[in-house]
């Protein structure tokens, strides 16, 4: 692990968004985060708050280019961390003031008062072949072959890519999921508490050497979190609802 970071108390947590045309919901929260309807310490965005939006891929910018901007008008007040996901990457010239931490840098080691906090986005011990294919699909090589093939095209790749993942399923449960983060060995990285999200499914688990926290998908319910401290000091993601506000 790296980057050695702070996790703000009053930090907003913002996972698996998958903003696209057909999945807008997020741009109002972002919207009152650069109006300052909503006043949180850091903004941190783990992975795939995009559905699809790479770095040497302009037409996936111009697609998104109203959040992209607010995000950025963001980042100039407050600390934005933007750990890269599967569905979004290559994104350091896009957020240029933002902490981008990318695929193979996570997890990332985060302070939290006095405990040691693990952020990634989810996916970055899946096994050897995923690890291949992310190498390939965020090679500049790759994208910018995929860039003209699609401008040849008509932008009928990614207008593809688009169907594809509006039909896709977000929000199933995890069958077995609590075994399979317990045989994932992520007590190496000598945390008190890790937190990541990819897998959706909103639940936490008490390990014997760390709590374990998975994301709710804001794609699913909307769902975002708010970092305090118990009376011990101690980190609780505060869970809100968008469609409370």
């Amino acid at each position: 692990m790296s980057h050695k970071l702070e996790l703000l108390e009053g930090a907003c947590i913002i996972s698996d968004a998958h903003y696209s045309k057909t999945r807008v919901e997020l741009l109002s929260l972002i919207k009152d985060i650069a109006s300052k309807k909503l006043l949180p310490s850091q903004l941190i965005l783990m992975g795939d708050v995009f559905d699809a939006l790479f770095g040497e891929i302009q037409h996936t910018h111009n697609e998104n280019s109203e959040i992209i901007k607010l995000i950025n008008e963001i980042s100039l007040e407050i600390e934005v961390l933007y750990l890269e996901g599967n569905h979004d990457f290559n994104l350091m010239d896009i957020f240029p003031k933002a902490k981008v931490i990318a695929f193979a840098q996570q997890p990332i080691s985060c302070k939290f008062k006095n405990q040691s906090v693990s952020l990634a986005h989810g996916d970055f011990d899946i096994g050897f072949l995923y690890k291949l294919y992310t190498l390939l699909i965020r090679s500049s090589a790759v994208l910018l072959f995929l860039k003209f093939i699609n401008a040849m095209s008509n932008n009928a790749i990614l207008k593809k890519l688009d169907r594809h993942l509006a039909k896709k399923e977000d929000c199933n449960e995890f069958d077995g999921f609590r075994e399979y983060i317990q045989n994932r060995s992520l007590q190496k990285y000598e945390s008190d508490c890790f937190i990541e999200g990819h897998y959706h499914q909103n639940i936490a688990f008490n390990f014997d050497n760390f709590n374990y926290i998975n994301l709710a998908a804001f794609a699913c319910n909307q769902r975002y979190f708010i970092v305090k401290s118990s009376q011990d000091n101690k980190l609780v993601l505060e869970e809100k609802s968008y469609k409370e506000i």
